[in-house]
């Protein structure tokens, strides 16, 4: 396969699955503000925070208000983390590989930009239930989009390609939903461990969907339950563990290595490394280190399986003539 089009397929998947994240992202958000008690206000700046996007909106936005939120993460362009921004790189992608993938693939993506791009248009004077019903449409097509792609083409290397690009995005998102809980501030110490406390991991929950399985798996919400699910659980299909291990299954696929024998280049060895991390790891050594230190440092780590990517499939570049810094790629996967 042509590194040109690995890279297109690769990034498409990435794009509609942070699309598909960041409605989790608000809507969560808004289910939340409807559970609150009065005199709790509504908090949106952590879900700025936590995506790494607040410096970027600042410079546009004065207040980290409900409507410069919502219209900021959903259709703001200046955002390159919007999920318009997002469906329009998406669509790019799969413009320009339209004859490595399914026609059914293509149309879809082309057809949810224009819907996305339509609504950009009156996004700033919807109402909450119009918002809501938006959202709820973007998570549901993403979804429509993996069973297109499942469906639709052959499980080779491009197949291997879109689902790495989508479990590392996954598994970044992951933790960045667990990271608003840490940033959304309760009215006190006291709100630690109360019904309000329960509220927000609950939340943290449904935003990845996985409230109900959680609940099948466990008899009460407990926080450290909850982050011992969504990081280390092995068989949930949106925890951090099964995001690496599958990618890692993709990414050897790719080279045609066994899994057993050992890495055979660089992408292999960083990404079997930060699997073998998160496998071993248990609750003690995450809340030792500090959990929101313990996602930053597996934010940065998997920035650099990203990295590790690019190098090993995408960059044809000679040596001699290598001119991107690493920093510069590792800037670039946390806005992409």
């Amino acid at each position: 396969m042509l590194s040109r089009v690995a890279n297109s397929i690769y990034w498409m998947n990435r794009y509609i699955e942070r699309a598909d994240n960041y409605a989790r992202f608000i809507s969560v958000n808004f289910n939340l503000a409807l559970d609150l008690p009065p005199n709790v206000p509504e908090q949106w700046e952590p879900l700025l925070i936590a995506t790494a996007d607040s410096e970027t909106f600042y410079e546009h936005y004065e207040v980290a208000n409900r409507e410069n939120v919502l219209y900021f993460m959903a259709f703001d362009t200046r955002n390159p983390n919007a999920i318009l921004s997002c469906l329009l790189n998406a669509r790019e992608n799969a413009r320009t590989i339209r004859e490595s993938i399914s026609k059914e693939m293509w149309e879809y993506v082309n057809q949810v930009y224009w819907r996305v791009k339509n609504d950009a248009l009156e996004g700033k004077s919807w109402e909450i239930a119009r918002y809501q019903d938006f959202l709820t449409n973007i998570i549901s097509g993403s979804q429509l989009f993996y069973g297109i792609v499942d469906s639709t083409i052959t499980r080779g290397e491009g197949w291997h390609f879109g689902r790495l690009g989508r479990l590392l995005e996954r598994a970044d998102k992951t933790t960045r939903f667990l990271d608003v809980k840490y940033f959304t501030l309760l009215p006190n110490v006291d709100a630690v461990g109360s019904p309000l406390d329960l509220l927000l991991w609950s939340a943290v929950l449904k935003s990845v969907s996985a409230y109900n399985m959680f609940r099948q798996q466990y008899n009460a919400v407990h926080p450290n339950k909850i982050v011992e699910f969504l990081l280390l659980d092995k068989l949930f299909p949106r925890s951090v563990m099964h995001c690496l291990r599958q990618a890692e299954l993709s990414l050897y696929e790719i080279s045609g290595t066994h899994i057993t024998a050992g890495y055979s280049n660089l992408a292999e060895k960083t990404l079997s490394k930060l699997r073998s991390e998160t496998e071993f790891m248990d609750m003690a050594d995450i809340f030792d280190t500090g959990l929101h230190k313990y996602l930053d440092e597996f934010q940065t780590k998997n920035n650099e399986v990203g990295y590790a990517v690019f190098k090993t499939y995408f960059d044809l570049k000679p040596i001699s003539n290598w001119a991107a810094p690493r920093s510069k790629i590792l800037m670039q996967e946390q806005t992409q």
